[in-house]
């Protein structure tokens, strides 16, 4: 079985669980968001993080990868409700509030962050960690959800539109919305590992600048694919926001996303990592076309 079905069994054990401890309607939306498809590239980098720094075999790290995956999906679902993108679509359905309601969609996401801590922390100690490090990981991916991560991120973003941004300003803004959970994503797998400060920085310093990368290429993408082959509405331009294309133009942005890849994948060669999966994932990253 491939990781990617492994991840995906791993989420099916969350939402069943998830169902049997919320209402209904509420397991109903959780639903809608979580296996509504998508890359799962966080999950992936969890994994791939946790067996690059020589983490033994075991399944229980799928039930981590799942964790973080249930981290995205509840930004998601907040991230396009009205009061922010107010979006009707994302990978190619309606999205959940258009579907179950402002209300019990903003009450469903809010519900997936301690559930997600709480699968993080069960996850580390089945694959061997001590309960310590254990609340260290679900910690690590609560930070990077709150209002040091994508949430003060979520803020910004809010506040700048409208509002042109340079490039610094830009980065600070998704370094936080898209690059911390990014950036965690790798951690808590090489956490789960049992990874030295060596590793562990290298991993962080890879994921800070592969959730730059992301982003930009999200831009370019937004700038350059219709809607139908993004699966989403609406663009950034109709939400008047600043975006990487719009400071360096389409060539521009994709030299930097190539740019910002070559300083994560160095992060790695510093450690001495030669961590063949997380390049490749890299490298995905920029070549995608959605």
């Amino acid at each position: 079985m491939s990781d990617g079905s492994r991840i995906e069994s791993a989420l099916e054990r969350a939402l069943a669980d998830f169902a049997q401890a919320l209402p209904p309607f509420l397991s109903e939306v959780a639903r809608a968001g979580v296996a509504s498809g998508g890359k799962r590239l966080r999950p992936m980098l969890t994994v791939a993080a946790y067996q690059e720094v020589g983490g033994p075999p075991t399944e229980s790290v799928y039930d981590l990868a799942a964790a973080v995956e249930l981290i995205h999906a509840y930004s998601l679902m907040h991230d396009d409700l009205p009061c922010m993108d107010d979006a009707p679509l994302r990978r190619g359905v309606p999205t959940p509030h258009t579907v179950h309601g402002v209300a019990s969609t903003a009450l469903a996401g809010i519900a997936l962050i301690p559930w997600a801590a709480a699968r993080a922390h069960d996850a580390a100690v089945a694959v061997g960690r001590s309960p310590r490090e254990a609340a260290r990981i679900a910690g690590r991916l609560l930070e990077a959800a709150g209002a040091g991560g994508m949430i003060g991120g979520q803020v910004l973003d809010l506040l700048a539109e409208g509002r042109t941004l340079d490039e610094e300003e830009l980065a600070a803004l998704h370094g936080l919305k898209t690059g911390a959970l990014l950036s965690a994503s790798l951690e808590v797998g090489a956490m789960a590992a049992g990874a030295g400060d060596e590793a562990l920085l290298a991993v962080r310093a890879f994921g800070q600048d592969l959730g730059l990368a992301f982003q930009v290429m999200d831009d370019v993408l937004d700038a350059t694919a219709s809607s139908q082959a993004l699966g989403k509405r609406p663009s950034d331009a109709a939400l008047a926001k600043s975006t990487y294309v719009a400071l360096l133009g389409v060539t521009g942005a994709r030299e930097r996303g190539r740019q910002l890849v070559a300083q994560a994948e160095d992060a790695l060669d510093a450690a001495c990592l030669p961590a063949p999966r997380l390049r490749q994932l890299a490298h995905f990253v920029i070549d995608r076309k959605r």
